[in-house]
C-alpha cells in the first residue's frame, strides 16, 4: 500500500481513484483501513472515489509512539485531505473514527467537506462527569480497559472483538470474520493501543458537534454493547443540526460487517442526496 506524508508522519492509505466524489473512510479501534472491506466495493460500484487510511500507530502506518490524541488525529486527517487535494468529500467515521470527523470539522472547518457520517461513533462524550451524567464510561472503566490492554493484550482483544460483533450475547458474524478483525488489531502498536482508549474514552466532542453545518448521518445498531446507542448515537443525532438518524435492528457495534447490506443501503442513500 502507498503512504502519504500527513502532519509529519507517513500514513498508509488506499485510493480507488477516478472522477467520482471522494468518500473518506476512517476506521475504528483497534483496526485499520482494511476493516472497510464490506463498504469499499459498494461505494466504488456506485461511482465514488474511495479513500481509506490507517490511523497513526495502526495497520501499516508509522508508529511514532506519541500523538495519540484527537487534535493530532484530526490534523492527520487534514493532512490526508490536503495531500490528496480532496474536495467536496464525505467523511465517514466508524466508532473511534467518528471522533476524527467531529474534531476535524470543529477545528479545521468544512471547506473540503460535503457531508459527515457518524457510524457507531464515540461522540459526543463517553466519559461520565458532573456535567455529562449520561456518559457511558466512568474513569475506573477507562483505566480498567487500559490496564487490561497493557497486561493481557491478546486476551483483552479476544474478548473485545467478541463483544464488538455480538448483540444480546450472540455473535453476529462468523468466527472467521472475528479472527480477521483480530489480525488487523495485531498490527497495532502497544502504545497506540493503550493511549487510544484514553483518547476515545475521555475526549469531549460536544463543542465540535455544535459547529457542524454540513449534512450529517448518524447510523448505529440498537444492540451495540460497546458504544451504546443511547450514550452516543442518539445524543449525537440530537446535537448535530439537521442530522439524519438510521438505527439498525439487532445490530452490534461492528455493524458495518455484521449488517453490511443494511449499513451500505443507508450510507449510499445518504450520499446520493
Amino acid at each position: 500500500m502507498p503512504s502519504i506524508s500527513a502532519n509529519g508522519i507517513n500514513l498508509s492509505y488506499t485510493d480507488s481513484g477516478g472522477d467520482g466524489r471522494p468518500v473518506v473512510l476512517i476506521h475504528g479501534w483497534p483496526l485499520s483501513g482494511a476493516s472497510w472491506s464490506e463498504q469499499v466495493p459498494a461505494l466504488t460500484d456506485a461511482g465514488y472515489r474511495v479513500v481509506t487510511y490507517d490511523r497513526r500507530g495502526f495497520g501499516d502506518s508509522d508508529k511514532p509512539g506519541t500523538g495519540y490524541d484527537y487534535d493530532t488525529f484530526a490534523a492527520d486527517l487534514g493532512g490526508v485531505l490536503d495531500g490528496l487535494d480532496l474536495q467536496d468529500a464525505s467523511l465517514v467515521g466508524f466508532s473511534m473514527g467518528g471522533g476524527e470527523v467531529a474534531r476535524y470539522l470543529g477545528t479545521a472547518g468544512d471547506a473540503r467537506v460535503r457531508s459527515a457520517v457518524f457510524a457507531a461513533a464515540v461522540p459526543p462524550y463517553l466519559l461520565k462527569t458532573d456535567d455529562n451524567p449520561d456518559g457511558g464510561l466512568g474513569e475506573d472503566d477507562v483505566k480498567g480497559m487500559m490496564d487490561a490492554a497493557s497486561s493481557d493484550r491478546e486476551g483483552f482483544l479476544d474478548g473485545f472483538t467478541t463483544d464488538f460483533f455480538s448483540a444480546g450475547g450472540e455473535l453476529k458474524v462468523t468466527e472467521e470474520q472475528r479472527h480477521e478483525a483480530l489480525a488487523l488489531a495485531a498490527k497495532a502498536e502497544d502504545a497506540a493501543l493503550v493511549a487510544c482508549i484514553e483518547a476515545f474514552g475521555t475526549t469531549d466532542f460536544r463543542r465540535d458537534l455544535a459547529t457542524i453545518k454540513v449534512p450529517s448521518l448518524v447510523i448505529h445498531g440498537d444492540s451495540d454493547a460497546t458504544v451504546p446507542f443511547e450514550v452516543s448515537g442518539k445524543r449525537t443525532a440530537d446535537s448535530v443540526a439537521g442530522a439524519e438518524l438510521a438505527v439498525i435492528d439487532d445490530a452490534p457495534h461492528g455493524l458495518n460487517v455484521s449488517h453490511a447490506a443494511a449499513f451500505n443501503q443507508h450510507l449510499l442513500a445518504f450520499l446520493e442526496k
